[in-house]
């Protein structure tokens, strides 16, 4: 007999294929939009530029400014050139940087947001917005700050590196695997996490031997736009609890960090719900999805040890202590010796237990 559950879809109207960049014009007509200012990180500058010369009329300026973690004060300075633009939408042209810029802009202000994506983050699928401030990453789930349209392009993909490729798609793997086990997961949500893994599992190999492949490139964001819904109508846990721990008081690197600790979080709750992550075990070839995780990390070659991205022996305690004093919900409860012994692990580079 199958369990008790409810389903909500929140999905935003999806533009996909190879060339819809070039629809982006007809997207904000569609919206009822005619004053977008585009959003980028100085990484992007250029191809914001780009774009907004495309739209003419249709764009009021460029704000380049988009930086990992959303903090407060950049958010503010966004919103002063919003108003003195005189915008009356956002088109967020990027990964999940830009794309938290928009959403935080849209909470203050309820502007619609187009979203071109780049990366395969996910969050622009999502009513989730996580923000800094004062080094503490807090996130608000609100209706409000999920995108109108997304626009994915796997032509925009193309000249991402193979490493961010590698540790984005990791990154968008996470968002799926602990929908798995989720407080408020359902049959739906599940079997979009696993097409999205599976498709994932087979793009990123294929692109870390040719970094254009096409069929990769489409596949990987494919599967990085479901994972992103499943992070959307589910609630988060223990993983995304570490991530914006060390992320928003350590200032790590987002996709690297989700990368690092994924195998780690996951080993910490398998030992309590194996039964839910043996889908991610079998499509691995492994015993069990932490070591299956960890084994397919390596052979992308992505980072494994969180030493590697300047954290400390010192900086596990307070991350402990922080992560422990707002928990969010987790299969296994979070027990400080435990998850202390977890960040070792993941700060060393050890391979999880076999369960």
């Amino acid at each position: 007999m199958r369990e008790s559950f409810i389903y909500k879809g929140t999905i935003p109207r999806i533009v996909f294929g190879a060339g819809t960049i070039t629809r982006v014009a007809d997207e904000l007509n569609n919206l009822g939009r005619h004053k977008a200012l585009i959003l980028s990180t100085p990484n992007q500058e250029a191809d914001a530029r780009t774009l907004a010369n495309r739209l003419g009329t249709l764009c009021v300026g460029v704000f380049s400014g988009a930086v990992m973690h959303t903090p407060v004060e950049v958010t503010l300075q966004a919103l002063q050139v919003f108003a003195d633009t005189r915008a009356d939408c956002i088109i967020s042209l990027g990964g999940g940087s830009t794309i938290g810029l928009g959403k935080a802009i849209a909470y203050k202000n309820n502007a619609d947001q187009l979203v071109v994506a780049t990366t395969y983050a996910g969050s622009e699928v999502t009513p989730i917005l996580g923000q800094t401030e004062a080094g503490i990453k807090t996130t608000v789930r609100d209706l409000s700050v999920l995108p109108e349209t997304v626009v994915y392009d796997p032509e925009l993909t193309y000249s991402l590196p193979v490493n961010m490729t590698m540790t984005s798609g990791l990154n968008a793997i996470a968002h799926a695997v602990e929908g798995l086990y989720a407080q408020d997961r359902n049959p739906i949500s599940s079997m979009m996490a696993m097409d999205g893994i599976a498709a994932l599992h087979r793009a990123l190999p294929a692109i870390a031997g040719d970094h254009q492949n096409p069929a990769a490139r489409s596949d990987a964001l494919y599967g990085s736009w479901l994972c992103g819904v499943v992070l959307g109508n589910v609630g988060m846990a223990l993983h995304h609890k570490m991530c914006h721990t060390l992320g928003g008081s350590f200032d790590l690197p987002h996709a690297e960090t989700h990368a690092i600790l994924l195998p780690h979080t996951v080993a910490y709750t398998e030992a309590t719900v194996p039964h839910l992550l043996e889908p991610v075990a079998a499509l691995m070839g492994s015993e069990s999805a932490a070591t299956g995780l960890f084994d397919f990390a390596r052979t992308i070659g992505a980072p494994s040890k969180l030493q590697d991205l300047g954290l400390t022996v010192r900086d596990l305690d307070k991350a402990t202590e922080i992560a422990l004093r707002n928990p969010y919900w987790n299969p296994r409860p979070l027990e400080t010796v435990a998850i202390r012994e977890m960040l070792q692990k993941a700060f060393e580079g050890a391979r999880p237990r076999q369960r």
